[in-house]
């Protein structure tokens, strides 16, 4: 009887252990890839100042209006920034080191060598505003309110997320598909806002909301107006005010954001006194617009801060759902017409660079012809591409040097619409097998004030030079997000964010599967299966040099398709504020970083 129960004995424990997780070690910090900035016992990021004094108010602007306080979610237009400051995350990645995730609510990392799943040991000290324990129940229902209610992205995003499990109250792990390799995950779920399971029980996570949901933040929101400002009070008992991810973040007592349609608008209001910073997105306004006695004064200081960021990849994006933008040669001789040297040099006072890349100011950025690791990648496509990829270097957008060049750029577009079955038809651009002429329209928003009108102009006369019909329009903000929401657009001007590590979010933005999903960031209509190929080895990339590899070939791919018009950036930000603030001198390039800031003693 005894052999008999010790058997079942080693029957039950053989049982429990092939079906127990892998052996996971536990860390301090988790990099994507080599070793972390940071070591354990550090005190603080580098580009704070954990002296900095606390108190006072900054008033800042916001553009738009907002109906929202779920920023996560695909109905109404969020209010952001107050998401970020009311809620914590699991992890923080710093401006300094952005391929590492260091402690919030979660405390420690938990990792198998197979990196099957992530484990996230939650930090006992961590609770919501109202003194309730942030638990791994919170942490779960915050990851299913994303991937069921909320936007379509995080769909996509968690895709390679099989499944959550509660360990223990205070111990949550992600297991990952089976055979799936993306390093990134464990980072990418670090980031996810968590909300309160018991506040949520009784309300409709998918539904825009003008309360404050239950938070866990630095900040709560005092007082608000729909569309016109909000007002968040710092929390003298936020939780994590003491760790070193948080020392010299969060230094006013009071943070108000008033909303404006118009970025000029604000410029008056810096003056005026109405708010006390702002970034400046205009050039001519950088080098023209503050030559008066508060700047010459020095109550207002101009600053030009330098940044490591990816650059924004604004753009003229083509809808290429439209049958007219279905042949790349079509699209490549329409980004021909716009001379960004005569905008540069008569609009922007020489303060932009030209945009070539999906992730200029990176190392990811591909250029020449491919070699390496790049190309070996690329030959396992080889029939699937065009020639050019291979024998040809990557393209960059066209320079106009004088008058000349560009009615040499402008004869050029003409050659490529021929092929691409256009001629002139009574001074028309015209598809010679449907008759149509080539006609579309250019979406903005009103956010952008005056500026792209100035640009377009010139733009469109080129392209009415060689019959082609394109027509501007400015719209509200709320009606130009409805339109790209629901793909109704021929081309507009639109601004993808790109992150320092690109990862699964690019499969948001050119991914096959969110091509016709309404409301997600595929604007132009990507459909290309070297492109979804090249996505799946970007988030599966077990070493540096294979990742880097994988996003130059997918830059490569994608500027050969010319499924947009690169347009401008700047590697600094440009800030004007008033001379009672201070910041952290750095020379680190981590840009504007407003909530490192304080007040200085004697401000008001």
């Amino acid at each position: 009887m005894k052999a008999i129960i010790n058997s079942l004995w080693l029957s039950v424990c053989c049982l429990y252990l092939s079906a127990a997780p892998a052996f996971a070690a536990i860390y301090n910090s988790l990099p994507l890839y080599g070793e972390a900035k940071y070591a354990d016992n550090f005190s603080h990021f580098d580009y704070v100042n954990p002296e900095a004094l606390r108190g006072g108010r900054i008033v800042m602007p916001g553009y738009g209006t907002f109906d929202n306080f779920n920023p996560f979610i695909f109905k109404g237009i969020p209010a952001s920034e107050a998401a970020v400051l009311t809620l914590d995350t699991l992890g923080i990645v710093p401006a300094d080191d952005y391929s590492t995730v260091y402690p919030l609510v979660a405390k420690q990392f938990e990792l198998p060598e197979d990196h099957s799943y992530v484990g996230f040991i939650l930090d006992e000290r961590a609770k919501f505003q109202d003194g309730s324990p942030i638990r791994a129940d919170d942490v779960i229902f915050s990851y299913k309110a994303l991937i069921e209610k909320g936007s379509p992205l995080y769909k996509v995003y968690y895709a390679d997320v099989e499944r959550v499990e509660k360990v223990n109250d205070r111990h949550v792990r992600f297991y990952f598909r089976k055979g799936t390799t993306n390093k990134e995950l464990p980072l990418i779920l670090s980031q996810i806002y968590i909300y309160s399971a018991d506040y949520w029980k009784d309300k409709d996570f998918g539904k825009p909301m003008l309360a404050q949901p239950l938070g866990s933040g630095p900040y709560k929101i005092e007082k608000f107006e729909p569309g016109k400002f909000i007002v968040l009070k710092r929390n003298p008992d936020y939780w994590a005010q003491n760790l070193p991810g948080r020392r010299g973040f969060f230094n006013f007592d009071e943070i108000r954001i008033d909303y404006y349609q118009d970025t000029t608008v604000t410029l008056q209001a810096l003056f005026s006194g109405n708010i006390d910073v702002r970034e400046e997105y205009i050039s001519k306004i950088w080098v023209t617009g503050y030559d008066n006695n508060l700047v010459k004064s020095g109550k207002i200081i101009k600053e030009e801060i330098a940044h490591n960021k990816a650059a924004i990849l604004q753009s003229f994006a083509f809808n290429i759902r439209r049958p007219q933008f279905a042949d790349k040669r079509v699209r490549q001789a329409i980004g021909l017409a716009f001379n960004f040297e005569w905008a540069n040099d008569k609009l922007f006072y020489h303060q932009y660079r030209r945009l070539a890349s999906y992730f200029t100011n990176t190392e990811m950025e591909a250029s020449g012809k491919p070699q390496g690791k790049e190309l070996t990648l690329l030959k396992q496509f080889r029939t699937q591409l065009p020639p050019e990829v291979f024998n040809e270097e990557v393209p960059i957008p066209p320079v106009f040097a004088d008058h000349k060049e560009t009615r040499s750029r402008l004869k050029e577009a003409v050659s490529l619409l021929k092929e691409a079955g256009y001629d002139f038809v009574d001074g028309k651009m015209t598809n010679l097998e449907t008759g149509k002429p080539l006609e579309f329209e250019i979406l903005s928003n009103t956010a952008n004030g005056t500026t792209f009108t100035r640009v377009m102009l010139p733009f469109l006369k080129n392209l009415e030079k060689i019959g082609i019909t394109a027509k501007f329009r400015n719209l509200e903000v709320s009606i130009f997000k409805n339109r790209l929401d629901s793909f109704d657009f021929d081309m507009a001007i639109v601004s993808f964010p790109i992150s320092q590590m690109p990862g699964n979010e690019q499969k948001e933005m050119w991914g096959s599967r969110s091509a016709d999903v309404r409301g997600s960031m595929n604007l132009i209509g990507i459909k290309n299966p070297v492109v979804d190929a090249l996505l799946e080895k970007i988030v599966q990339a077990q070493d540096k040099d294979d990742y880097i590899a994988s996003l130059k070939a997918l830059d490569r791919v994608l500027r050969h398709e010319y499924y947009l018009i690169p347009q401008w950036y700047s590697p600094y930000q440009r800030v004007a504020y008033h001379d009672k603030f201070e910041h952290p001198q750095t020379d680190l390039k981590v840009g504007f970083q407003p909530h490192t800031w304080w007040l200085k003693k004697d401000g008001k």
